[in-house]
């Protein structure tokens, strides 16, 4: 026995002396001062060593804290300007060889069509009737009538039945108010109706004839492909050069628009090396010589003698009542370009776009995406959606027709007011256009300077003309001979451009280099400081939840109705010394007061044998080292 408790003394004794390989506090204040004592944050020590100073740690107290909402105060305003995502636009200039640009040209000169001439005259005698009730004169009936109209059967296999349509002549242009003139759409019922005011009799009465126009010429297609063989309409162009050399006809598109007549697009793809710029200036440019033509085949709807000109980027929709410019008969005109390209951020940064395939919008051009051509393929999907046809104007979606108020008697109230409430200022999120169309991330623009000069000069003005007959077949002689050809030269100014680059203001190393700096400036630490702050949050939970832990089974472990009475023990030294040794673990100490009623104290009863218990706290024994306890099973005797 005496061996055995000797062994189990030294396997304590042992397990006292080797270090716990987790230690942990025991307190809060402990894991307050360990903190406070071995961090690398500035100021932590003073709240522990002036602690016998009230005054001192209240002071420190308020200045630790007033520099820690200091600091975060200032991280609030950094991560508040880095999550407006603000840009900075920086410009570089590029010099590299680049690509011709594609140029647009048309005469300005829509034709009559000979499948609908029957409506175009109906039109033009109501419009001569409309000009005499507005104005006390009649315009002469020759100067409507062109005998010049393209046959479309050769380009077209719908059957146009003109004699089905029926002009409606309800729709009248009148005089309004304070000497203003406009006319009046309705919707189907006529309970409201839209008034078109303008103030310029001449604005007034081009929009009068372009709504009647349109609903006639919705019966065919709006843009005709042409065949380039076609000597009736390819004669806008007399001469080409590009680079001292004759132009190419590879990437030429040839069209018709129902507005402006024969176009020509030039370098359309941009994939041709004989539209490589290769150096500036006019030599180096694209020459062009073009017949304008005044013989007008709809004078009512075209009052202009030019060739409209756009400067855009290949493969691109050339939308040229919009971003075009006209070119003077008799004027030499010269174009200088630059170029800028401009490269946007996109994201978080600002909305755009790369390839327009992420736009809710689909785009009803076969081009490359532009914010023009989205905005268009919006405007026509609404009025598809909210009038049930198409803008004639517009291209059309699959599976639907135009507009023609034979079929669709309200479409002109409807598109008007479409019109307005999709660009004005009181459009809605959900009904602007502006807000679905975002801009290209990557757009290319040009910067024209023109200048102008009289072409040709008087004295050379008889050679220019014989050569022109000669190889163009053009027949026009007296004074009526500089009316009808205009010369337009386009060149590079200078090869490089400016690159108009976006780029965050604040990046993620920028943000942790200004979080850092004031960091070391109100507390002088690093980034270890930050861990050690970490650390001592993490224990401070750890210490929570142990606390709570033994709090939760104390209360189970000691959950008992009432504690057994224990009775006043008196032990001289010797005994208490005998008790420790255990010397005394063999006698029996029987309780006085457990029996099983016959005066027998009881063996088997639950209380029949416990535990010694500790001493009282009040007794001090001086020179007694206490080494273990023991557990002793002790019965009073009788």
């Amino acid at each position: 026995m005496e061996e055995e408790t000797r062994k189990e003394e030294e396997v304590e004794m042992k397990r006292e002396e080797d270090p716990a390989l987790i230690a942990f506090y025991t307190s809060f204040k402990d894991l307050f001062e360990f903190f406070c004592l071995n961090t690398t944050i500035h100021g932590t020590i003073r709240l522990v060593c002036s602690s016998r100073n009230k005054m001192k740690t209240a002071f420190w107290t308020l200045l630790f804290l007033a520099s820690f909402a200091m600091l975060y105060w200032q991280f609030g305003l950094l991560f508040n300007q880095y999550w407006q995502y603000p840009v900075v636009l920086s410009i570089s200039v590029k010099s590299q060889q680049t690509m011709f640009p594609a140029i647009t040209l048309c005469n300005l000169n829509p034709y009559r069509v000979n499948l609908v001439s029957k409506n175009m005259a109906e039109l033009d005698n109501l419009a001569r009737e409309t000009l005499h009730n507005l104005y006390p004169f009649s315009i002469p009936a020759s100067t409507l009538e062109d005998n010049s109209s393209v046959s479309l059967e050769n380009w077209t296999n719908s059957e146009v039945n003109s004699s089905s349509f029926k002009l409606d002549d309800s729709i009248a242009l009148v005089r309004m108010g304070g000497g203003k003139v406009g006319f009046r759409l309705c919707n189907q019922t006529g309970g409201d109706c839209y008034t078109k005011i303008y103030s310029s009799g001449v604005d007034a009465f081009q929009e009068w004839y372009s709504f009647h126009y349109m609903n006639i010429m919705s019966q065919i297609p709006p843009i005709i492909d042409i065949s380039k063989d076609d000597d009736h309409i390819n004669n806008l162009v007399y001469a080409c050069q590009y680079d001292g050399l004759p132009c190419k006809a590879s990437e030429t598109e040839h069209f018709h628009h129902p507005v402006y007549g024969s176009c020509y697009t030039f370098n359309k793809g941009g994939t041709d090396e004989f539209w490589k710029a290769l150096k500036p200036g006019i030599v180096y440019g694209l020459s062009l010589i073009l017949k304008v033509e005044q013989k007008d085949h709809i004078p009512l709807l075209s009052t202009k003698a030019g060739v409209r000109v756009m400067i855009h980027s290949h493969n691109q929709t050339a939308f040229l009542e919009h971003e075009g410019f006209d070119i003077r008969p008799g004027i030499q005109t010269t174009i200088g370009i630059t170029q800028d390209e401009v490269t946007r951020l996109g994201g978080n940064y600002g909305t755009c776009t790369k390839d327009g395939d992420d736009v809710a919008v689909k785009l009803i051009y076969n081009s490359t995406y532009t914010q023009q051509a989205c905005l268009h393929s919006c405007f026509q999907r609404k009025m598809i959606e909210d009038c049930g046809c198409g803008y004639y104007y517009y291209p059309l979606p699959p599976g639907t027709e135009y507009c023609n108020y034979n079929k669709h008697r309200n479409w002109g109230h409807c598109f008007y007011l479409l019109y307005n409430r999709m660009y004005n200022q009181d459009a809605t999120h959900t009904e602007s256009c502006f807000d679905k169309c975002h801009r290209p991330c990557k757009e290319t623009w040009y910067k024209l300077s023109a200048g102008y000069a009289k072409w040709p000069s008087n004295k050379s003005k008889t050679w220019i003309h014989k050569a022109l007959e000669a190889q163009n077949r053009y027949n026009v002689t007296g004074d009526s001979f500089r009316k009808d050809i205009a010369k337009v030269n386009i060149y590079y100014e200078r090869l490089n451009y400016n690159s108009w680059d976006e780029s965050p203001e604040y990046t993620e190393s920028q943000m942790m280099s200004n979080m850092g700096s004031n960091w070391s400036l109100w507390f002088g630490s690093s980034v270890l400081s930050v861990v050690e702050l970490l650390e001592f949050l993490v224990d401070a939970a750890i210490l929570s939840l142990i606390f709570l832990y033994r709090q939760f089974t104390a209360k189970r472990t000691h959950k008992v109705s009432r504690p057994p009475n224990i009775p006043s023990i008196s032990l001289t030294l010797e005994k208490y010394r005998y008790v420790e040794e255990g010397l005394a673990s063999t006698q029996d100490v029987t309780k006085p007061y457990a029996s099983d009623g016959t005066g027998t104290p009881c063996q088997d009863t639950k209380y029949s044998t416990y535990q010694m218990p500790e001493l009282y706290p009040s007794v001090v024994l001086n020179g007694f080292k206490r080494r273990k306890e023991h557990s002793v099973d002790m019965h009073l005797n009788s």
